[in-house]
């Protein structure tokens, strides 16, 4: 396992840190990778110890392992231990200051060196190697030189026979003086001499450690191959492996990839995957760019947003689900998009035509897309209102030609005015048959003005310090009184109004 490392975040306590159960349990693992379980041979646990300056081990008969990974060995000072290799680190000689037994064999690839004398086993002590053609000294304790052993060979074997007997021929013999004693190739096998040098060789047909041959219709039995090629398909048990093509050889079965242990398996270069890809349990991945179309059957749960069928949802709980362009990018809804009951909050910029329904909204005007469609503004319930807001609401004449606003109300502005459309022109505000044109609390009907609030009073009032000017007059001269064509002195009637909210009594006579 790698060492696993806490997150303490950016600073103190801003909760970007693991959690203090997710923190322990990566020290509780760091302290198992190193010391182990109760019971491990190989960590530094109960059963291995470090006391003053030895490593004890406390389990009987255990061996104590120092195991580098891969080409990596052991360095001791200056001696470095690789496999079972030993060499000097800092490239000089290595010195053995003691005795040294081996009970196996010694193979010394370089020269070699005795200050004194060599014995082997019980034998004579070897005490020089002497260069004496015919071998006078005669000593038990020297060695003699190829050249001196050639020399007297080639003194004794003159008139002798070389015999010899090979696995099928019978016994022979070579005249060494006068006869060549030939070593014949056979089957695989290729022989040549050069010199004072017969190489025998294995030929072409014969498969070598080193060499390239091809092997046809051989069966291995539990080998161990190292660093193997191999050309064409390879079939291992209901595997082919071709060129870089990995495929199965039981029917409709999976090509399964798995790891030991707590192992996982990894990609490490670009990995395409074509057709359908099914990952059961979890899958880790550091960042991945994919090319392509995509299809997921079932749920895909990214971070806290969740992709199931054709909704995309959060799993935070009430969390807003976003979707955010890039800087001076834009989310582009390219389809028909249907929403039910949607809220939305903020301003919403739209460039173009905005149609809903048989509506469309362009620049600032609403139009009817249905041929000859009419736009109907209705509020909700008796009680709602249409507001009209701005300075100016500007109505064109043919409003009147069979416009509609149903049974509801128009309500303008502070201060808003309605105006008509061209200078000079009327404002014609017109009922059909006995219906009027209600003000408020009044209305006003032919040449009639009634209010409809229960006993209250009409009042007709002007701004500031205007008056109440009646344009026509109804009579321009008045008799003297008691005369032909003055006022009776007692009047028909009375009219009662309120002037400046003092009831006042004006008195009315007939006219004739």
């Amino acid at each position: 396992m790698a060492r696993q490392t806490i997150n303490i975040g950016t600073t103190a306590n801003d909760g970007t840190g693991d959690p203090l159960r997710t923190a322990f349990d990566k020290i509780n693992d760091n302290f198992i990778e190193l010391y182990g379980a109760d019971g491990d041979s190989n960590t530094l646990a109960g059963n291995l110890d470090i006391n003053g300056w030895n490593i004890i081990s406390s389990r009987s008969n255990e061996d104590i392992r120092i195991l580098p990974a891969g080409t990596g060995g052991v360095i001791a000072s200056a001696v470095r231990i690789a496999g079972t290799t030993i060499s000097s680190d800092d490239s000089t000689q290595i010195t053995i200051a003691e005795n040294v037994q081996t009970t196996g064999t010694l193979n010394v690839s370089g020269a070699a060196t005795l200050a004194t004398s060599l014995t082997l086993a019980t034998g004579a002590t070897v005490s020089g190697i002497l260069d004496e053609d015919a071998m006078g000294s005669d000593s038990a304790t020297a060695l003699a030189t190829q050249q001196s052993i050639k020399a007297y060979v080639d003194s004794q074997v003159t008139a002798q026979d070389l015999d010899f007997q090979g696995d099928s021929g019978g016994a022979l013999s070579v005249d060494l003086d006068s006869q060549t004693f030939t070593i014949a190739g056979g089957t695989g096998i290729d022989t040549a001499g050069s010199g004072q040098t017969l190489t025998v060789n294995i030929d072409s047909t014969v498969a070598t450690l080193t060499g390239t041959q091809t092997l046809s219709g051989k069966t291995l039995t539990a080998p161990t191959i190292n660093a193997a090629t191999m050309a064409g398909t390879v079939t291992v048990d209901s595997l082919s492996f071709a060129d870089n093509t990995i495929t199965t050889n039981a029917s409709n079965a999976n090509l399964e990839l798995t790891a030991s242990g707590t192992g996982s398996v990894e990609l490490q270069s670009n990995t395409n995957i074509t057709g359908t890809a099914s990952v059961s349990g979890t899958l880790t991945t550091s960042d991945i760019t994919t090319t392509g179309t995509h299809t997921v059957t079932g749920q895909s749960d990214i971070d806290y947003v969740r992709i199931k069928d054709n909704k995309i949802t959060t799993n935070a709980t009430n969390a807003n689900l976003e979707l955010a362009a890039n800087n001076s990018g834009v989310v582009d809804v390219q389809s028909a998009m249907t929403t039910l009951g949607q809220t939305i909050t903020g301003a919403v910029g739209i460039t173009g035509q905005l149609d809903v329904d048989n509506i469309s909204i362009s620049g600032n005007g609403i139009f009817a897309s249905n041929s000859n469609g009419g736009i109907n503004i209705n509020p909700n319930g008796s009680g709602g209102q249409v507001t009209i807001g701005g300075s100016n609401v500007s109505v064109p004449s043919m409003l009147s030609a069979g416009t509609v606003f149903a049974d509801r109300q128009i309500l303008l502005g502070s201060e808003a005015k309605i105006m008509p459309a061209s200078t000079n022109a009327d404002i014609v505000l017109e009922t059909i048959g006995t219906g009027s044109v209600v003000l408020e609390e009044v209305s006003i009907r032919d040449n009639e003005i009634t209010t409809h609030l229960s006993n209250a009073d009409l009042k007709l009032n002007t701004d500031g310090t205007g008056l109440i000017d009646i344009l026509t007059p109804t009579q321009t001269t008045v008799g003297s009184a008691g005369g032909a064509n003055a006022l009776p002195a007692t009047p028909t009637g009375y009219i009662k109004i309120k002037i400046a909210g003092t009831t006042r009594v004006i008195p009315f006579y007939d006219e004739a």
